[in-house]
């Protein structure tokens, strides 16, 4: 199913994403599997599963970037995280505070949740494989920004954190806040994911002794994936940032080599795996109740989250742009939601006092099941029809 499905549902409005949460909700509604996937149940396990997925995704998203990083050629994704992010993040906690009703930090951890898109459920906006040609401004853009905004919200996670424990009216909960939550994780887990990443290329392309890529094994990317995140946690640094720089940085050493392919194709297959038992589980936990708290003001705001907020944002971003319009637009509109704002929420709960989170889950899972479907079925035409007019014109 993880390589047939995707061509099979090519000529059918249908995605792969939408195929598994209906499994999902047909199986559980239908009693076959005795247990309830809530997250709000299995919060560490929920913590747990997501973390691995995104890192693997985050490789992945790393190691098929063909473009060189620069000031001027990845300009597009610098504009999407400076502003575009922090602008989606203000105006999501806004709705939460005067729209929800949720106290500041509940209504920050939504914002730093919902502000990054997703590099896990994004593949049919992202470049296509190494060196196969398929990376045009949206999709570059998109794949760039999906692989460092997950590290990027991570210290607005941590202040939505000290919310909540009351550490924003002490100087010491600033002081650590901006030292270390921003500065000295965000420093850490770039510079470790750039020497991990000349280590491990030098071992997987230079090394006479190993020859890793004369191997021709994938599961080299794997690899490089646990321990480029262990080394940045033990070194208390972003792991997700030093993830997809590692890959990114690994991605630089041989560009014409095959081997990059073998890399990204076993991470490819092993992520689609682990997406579609964790879509599977949503369509689960939506079966079992997860919506049930869910007002008709609660999905009128998921639905500016995802339509207003984040295309508004991302049109200031690209104000002054070289890019055509039509570019700018769809950057702006495709900010798909999924696995990375479950991680986000789940790590948020499990470390902070928010109270009950049950609201909260029901609107995130609503999001992200409406990003599932509007981006799901929007997103190809879209890029297609894209694609006709650039032939055209």
């Amino acid at each position: 199913m993880v390589s047939w499905a995707p061509v099979g549902l090519r000529k059918t409005p249908l995605t792969l994403a939408i195929v598994c949460v209906l499994l999902g909700v047909a199986v559980f509604s239908l009693g076959w599997l005795g247990f309830d996937p809530d997250p709000r149940t299995w919060d560490t396990i929920t913590e747990r599963l997501t973390e691995v997925v995104v890192i693997i995704s985050l490789m992945g998203a790393g190691l098929k970037l063909d473009r060189k990083v620069g000031w001027r050629s990845w300009n597009s994704t610098w504009r999407l995280l400076a502003i575009a992010m922090p602008l989606t993040i203000l105006g999501v906690m806004a709705l939460g505070l005067y729209g929800l009703g949720f106290s500041l930090a509940m209504a920050l951890l939504l914002g730093a949740s919902l502000a990054p898109t997703d590099p896990v459920l994004a593949a049919d906006v992202q470049v296509g494989p190494p060196k196969s040609g398929d990376e045009d401004e949206v999709r570059f853009g998109l794949t760039s920004e999906a692989g460092l905004n997950d590290s990027l919200a991570f210290p607005f996670v941590h202040l939505a954190i000290l919310a909540s424990v009351g550490g924003l009216a002490t100087s010491a909960g600033w002081t650590d806040w901006v030292t270390v939550k921003v500065f000295w994780k965000l420093l850490a887990g770039a510079g470790i994911g750039w020497l991990v990443g000349k280590g491990l290329g030098w071992l997987i392309f230079a090394s006479e002794k190993a020859g890793l890529s004369r191997l021709g094994d994938g599961l080299v990317a794997l690899a490089a994936t646990f321990i480029a995140y262990a080394v940045a946690e033990v070194a208390h640094g972003y792991g997700f940032l030093a993830v997809f720089v590692c890959g990114v940085t690994i991605r630089a050493w041989e560009r014409d080599n095959d081997f990059h392919k073998e890399m990204h194709h076993f991470a490819d297959q092993f992520e689609r795996l682990l997406i579609m038992l964790l879509l599977v589980l949503f369509g689960g936990a939506l079966a079992n109740g997860l919506l049930s708290s869910l007002t008709w003001t609660d999905a009128a705001i998921g639905l500016a989250i995802l339509l207003i907020v984040r295309p508004v944002a991302g049109v200031i971003a690209m104000i002054g742009s070289p890019h055509p319009f039509r570019d700018r637009l769809l950057m702006a509109f495709l900010g798909i939601r999924g696995i990375g704002s479950v991680y986000y929420v789940a790590y948020g709960i499990n470390h902070g006092e928010f109270g009950s989170s049950e609201r909260l889950w029901a609107i995130l899972g609503f999001v992200i099941l409406a990003s599932i479907v509007i981006h799901g079925v929007t997103a190809t035409p879209l890029l297609e029809r894209l694609r006709r007019w650039r032939t055209t014109h």
